[in-house]
C-alpha cells in the first residue's frame, strides 16, 4: 500500500520530501510513482488514449485526484493539454501509448512549442528487455521527440521518476515555455520499488521574474516620448504573461493606440477606445515606433518589414527571450525580461516624464477614419440580402447573443480570420486559435481544454468553439468526449461546403455526372450541405441545422440556455462567400 499523498508534502535541505518511518517497507508501482510525481507538481489534468503499457498509468492518476480525460485521437489530446498549460501556466498531461500513439502526440508538442506554451507528454513504450528486438510498436521515442520539445528524457530507474518528471515541469514552464517529453518503458508501469529508496522532489516553484536593464527601458522610453505615430503591439506572450493589469495601465495612462494580435485580444478589451484593430494595415503600416509586447515579427506581424511596416520605424521589443530580441528586425531599443514586470519599468519612466500622447493628433484622425471606413463596409456585408447569409452576417448576430465573458474557440480560414475581426474579446485568456503554427484541427481539443478549466474555475461561464467545416472534419470525433463528459461547449460551424470555397449541390451534381469526382471535383470541395449536427445527436448533444438569421438566432438562444448539454450549431453558408477585399494578403499566392 502506498502512503497518503499528504504524507509526502514535507520540505527537506535538499528540496526532497522525506520519507515517514511507515514507508521503509512499502513498495509502490511505477505508475503510481508517476501519479504522485505528478500531483506533487501541482499537475490537475491529464489527457490522452490509454492502452499498452500505460492504462495503469491513468488509473493512478485519477486515484491521486488528478482529472483524467479520455480523447479520441493523441492529437487532441495534445492540443487539450497545451491549452490547459496556456489557461493556467502550469502544464497540462497528455498521456499516450507507445510508437503510433507518440507519433500521433508529436503534432501538439510542435504547436505548444511554437507556440511557447508548457506541455508534458509522457509516453510509454517498449520493454527494456526487448530493445532492438522488434518489439511491439519499438520506436525512438526519446530521440524523436528532442525535434518537438525542450526536454526529453527516459528515466533511468524507478526511483528517478520524480526527479524527472520535475525537471520536464520546471523546462516547460521556465525561460520560453514549451513541450517536454518523458518516456516510460513498458515494464515499469508495474515494477515494484520500496518507497524508501524514492526522493519526491518537491513542486517546483513559479519562474523567477527578470526585469530588463534599466538603460534598455530608459532609451525605450525616450523613443516612445519622441514617437509622432506610436503603437503598441499586444502579443498572446503577454496574455500568458498575466500582464493584464500593467498593460491596461501603460495604455491609460500614455494614450497609446493598441492592436492586439488574435490571442493578444482581452488583455485589454476589444472595445477599449484606444483599440485601433479594425484599421490593423493602416496602424502597422504607417506607425513611427511600435512596442512589441509578448509579439514576435514573425509571419503574424509579416515579419516587420516593408511594405507592411515603415522602413525607418523603430522597434521597442519586449520579450522573455534573449534569441527572439533581433529576429528579422534590428530593434531600436531590446528589453529582456518578464513581460508584466517590464511593462511596469516603462511605465515608471514615462510617467517621470509626465508624458501621454495628445488625442488630438493627425495620427489618431488617421486611424479613426480608416477604422469607421473598415467597420461600415463590415456592417454593409453582413446587412446583405442573399439567399444564404455571408460570414459577416452570421458574425453579426452571433455577436449580438454572445455572453462578454465566453472563451471563444476558433479555427479555419476565413471563419477564424473574419472572426477576429468581429468578434471582440473583453477579458485575457479568452481566445484560442491556429497561433503561430497555423496549426488545423486543434479547435474541440482547445475547446475541451477551456471547458474542463471554466468547469473548475468559472463554471458559469460558457465555451463557444466557432469552426470552418473543414477544421471541424481534423477532430469532429471529439465531439463524443464532450457530450460524455458533459462539458459547456457550444460548437458553431460556417458551413461552406469546403475549404476556402466548395460548390452548391447543384454544382456537385453536374460533377458527378461527369465521371468520377477524384478526377473532376476542385480539390478544395466537401460534401454540400453535410448535416455535421447529427454527430452532436448521436452522442446525446443537441444539434441545430441552420439557413437563415432567424434560425441562427433560435439556436444560439436555445443553446445558451440548455447550460447542461452541449450543442452544435451547422450554419450553411454561400459557398462562395469570401473575406471584404484585403489591403495585403498574408498567404494568398493561390489563383483559386
Amino acid at each position: 500500500m502506498c502512503s497518503l499523498f499528504s504524507d509526502l508534502a514535507g520540505g527537506s535541505e535538499d528540496g526532497m520530501a522525506p520519507q515517514s518511518v511507515e514507508e521503509e517497507d512499502e513498495c509502490v508501482s511505477g505508475a503510481t510513482l508517476i501519479a504522485e510525481a505528478l500531483k506533487m507538481q501541482n499537475i490537475e489534468y491529464i489527457f490522452g488514449i490509454v492502452g499498452f503499457p500505460i492504462t495503469e498509468v491513468a488509473v493512478a492518476a485519477q486515484a491521486s485526484g488528478i482529472k483524467y480525460v479520455g480523447m479520441r485521437n493523441e492529437q487532441a489530446a495534445s492540443y487539450a493539454a497545451s491549452a490547459v498549460g496556456y489557461l493556467t501556466g502550469r502544464p497540462g498531461v497528455c498521456l499516450v501509448v507507445s510508437g503510433p500513439g507518440l507519433v500521433h502526440a508529436l503534432a501538439g508538442m510542435a504547436n505548444a512549442n511554437m507556440n511557447c506554451w508548457p506541455l508534458i507528454v509522457i509516453g510509454g513504450s517498449s520493454d527494456r528487455n526487448q530493445e532492438t528486438m522488434g518489439a511491439f510498436q519499438e520506436f525512438p521515442q526519446v530521440e524523436a521527440c528532442r525535434l518537438y520539445s525542450k526536454f526529453s528524457a527516459r528515466p533511468s530507474s524507478l526511483e528517478a521518476i520524480p526527479a524527472v518528471i520535475e525537471k520536464a515541469v520546471r523546462n516547460s514552464i521556465y525561460g520560453r515555455p514549451g513541450a517536454c517529453y518523458v518516456d516510460i518503458p513498458g515494464d515499469f508501469v508495474n515494477l515494484q520499488v520500496n518507497k524508501s529508496t524514492v526522493r519526491y522532489v518537491e513542486c517546483c516553484p513559479a519562474p523567477p521574474i527578470s526585469l530588463a536593464e534599466e538603460s534598455a527601458v530608459s532609451k525605450a522610453a525616450s523613443y516612445i516620448a519622441c514617437s509622432r505615430k506610436p503603437l503598441l503591439i499586444i502579443g498572446k506572450g503577454a496574455a500568458y504573461a498575466r500582464a493584464e493589469d500593467s498593460i491596461r495601465k501603460l495604455v491609460d495612462q500614455c494614450g497609446l493606440p493598441f492592436l492586439p494580435t488574435p490571442m493578444g485580444k482581452g488583455v485589454v478589451p476589444d472595445s477599449h477606445p484606444y483599440c485601433v484593430a479594425a484599421a490593423r494595415s493602416r496602424a502597422l503600416q504607417s506607425a513611427d515606433a511600435i512596442i512589441l509586447l509578448g509579439a514576435r515579427l514573425n509571419w503574424i506581424l509579416h515579419f516587420g518589414l516593408p511594405p507592411r511596416f515603415r522602413p525607418d520605424v523603430k522597434i521597442i521589443q519586449v520579450d522573455l527571450c534573449a534569441e527572439e530580441l533581433g529576429n528579422n528586425v534590428r530593434p531600436a531599443a531590446a528589453l529582456l525580461g518578464d513581460i508584466r514586470a517590464v511593462t511596469e519599468q516603462l511605465l515608471e519612466h514615462l510617467n517621470r516624464k509626465l508624458w501621454k500622447y495628445p488625442s488630438g493628433t493627425e495620427w489618431w484622425s488617421e486611424l479613426q477614419a480608416k477604422m469607421k471606413s473598415n467597420e461600415e463596409t463590415s456592417k454593409a456585408l453582413a446587412k446583405q440580402k442573399q439567399p444564404l447569409m455571408n460570414y459577416y452576417t452570421v458574425y453579426h448576430h452571433i455577436r449580438e447573443l454572445l455572453p462578454k465573458d465566453c472563451v471563444l474557440v476558433s479555427e479555419g480560414a476565413n471563419t477564424m480570420d473574419i472572426g477576429r475581426t468581429m468578434l471582440p474579446n473583453y477579458y485575457p485568456r479568452h481566445r484560442l486559435d491556429a497561433g503561430t503554427f497555423g496549426t488545423m484541427g486543434v479547435g474541440l481539443g482547445f475547446a475541451i481544454a477551456a471547458a474542463m478549466v471554466t468547469k473548475d474555475h468559472n463554471p458559469e461561464r460558457r465555451v463557444v468553439c466557432i469552426e470552418g467545416d473543414s477544421a471541424f472534419g481534423f477532430s469532429g470525433m471529439e465531439v463524443e468526449t464532450i457530450c460524455r463528459y458533459n462539458l459547456p461547449i457550444i460548437i458553431i460551424i460556417v458551413n461552406n461546403n469546403g475549404i476556402y470555397s466548395g460548390l452548391d449541390s447543384g454544382s456537385w451534381k453536374e460533377i458527378l455526372e461527369l465521371g468520377e469526382p477524384a478526377t473532376r471535383a476542385p480539390p478544395v470541395c466537401l460534401l454540400p450541405n453535410a448535416h455535421y449536427e447529427q454527430v452532436a445527436s448521436a452522442f446525446g448533444g443537441k444539434g441545430y441545422f441552420v439557413q437563415t438569421p432567424a434560425e441562427l438566432q433560435a439556436a444560439l438562444k436555445k443553446s445558451l440556455v440548455e447550460k447542461g448539454t452541449p450543442s452544435l450549431i451547422n450554419i450553411m453558408i454561400d459557398p462562395q462567400s469570401d473575406r471584404k477585399q484585403q489591403d495585403f494578403h498574408w498567404l494568398t499566392r493561390s489563383n483559386l
